[in-house]
């Protein structure tokens, strides 16, 4: 029953909405329930793995920091913005960063993290070589933002889902 209804709760609602959205006939409740299970088996196949926390004391702290970094640099952003007429000496440019991480969910997550933070962005990751392309708004050492990424997001995102 769970190969053909890997979602049981979420095929059952498709349906009904299909139904809700449509008038009810014999067809649209044998079609609706055909697209309704093809979706549940289609997330079935892309769903990644369930991801085990492993230390939640270090999924706090890195809540913590991100809160915090992302508070700077939008003061930082902001500040760089209103005196960017007086001011030409900022720099953006794209770093490349090696990464340690390999798991999709962590990966993912620090995506999210450096994509929120004002002031970078996300670009590119390359699996094969494990690099991961950023921008930076205001870029002034490269290897800092590497040491940064690896020291401050990368170590506490592999300590808490190793």
């Amino acid at each position: 029953m769970t190969r053909l209804l890997p979602h049981p709760l979420l095929s059952a609602l498709l349906a009904l909405l299909w139904l809700m959205l449509t008038d009810f006939s014999l067809g649209h409740l044998v079609l609706g329930s055909v697209i309704a299970v093809l979706a549940g088996l289609a997330l079935a196949r892309i769903e990644p793995d369930a991801v085990r926390v492993v230390s939640w004391r270090a999924v706090f702290r890195l809540l913590a920091v991100v809160m915090a970094d992302i508070l700077r640099s939008n003061w930082e952003v902001a500040r760089l913005l209103l005196a960017s007429g007086r001011n030409d000496s900022r720099r953006s440019g794209f770093v490349v960063i090696p990464l340690r991480l390999r798991a999709p969910v962590p990966l993912a997550m620090l995506a999210v993290i450096l994509t929120a933070t004002p002031g970078t962005a996300w670009l590119d990751y390359d699996e094969k070589a494990g690099t991961l392309l950023l921008h930076v708004f205001d870029l002034t050492d490269e290897e800092e933002w590497r040491v940064l990424i690896r020291d401050r997001y990368e170590a506490l995102l592999m300590e808490a889902f190793a």
